[in-house]
């Protein structure tokens, strides 16, 4: 396997982990009263927000050359750091 797909392997999983919390949050919103639900739903909507332009970027960099995929990494690492930092904050204000 090359640098590259093991690259987007990595992410993939990191990716659907990721998914798999906002989801359970979500179930958290759920069983909260409807004005901390509307907080709550707030902050779903926008990690699921920063989940699809990570996904998207995601896309780009499977549909990228082996040699274009480079340049595509940072904007990558980018929106994952950025969803990453989301989900944890969101997590955090969740408890």
């Amino acid at each position: 396997m090359g640098m590259k797909e093991a690259y987007e392997k990595k992410l993939q999983a990191q990716l659907d982990e990721w998914s798999a919390e906002i989801d359970r949050l979500k179930a958290k919103a759920d069983s909260q009263e409807a004005d901390a639900q509307l907080k709550y739903y707030k902050e779903i909507e926008e990690l699921r927000s920063f989940q699809a332009a990570a996904n998207n970027k995601l896309v780009e960099l499977k549909d990228s050359s082996d040699d274009a995929w480079e340049d595509l990494k940072a904007g990558m690492d980018s929106a994952r750091d950025s969803l990453g930092h989301a989900l944890r904050s969101a997590a955090s204000r969740f408890k």
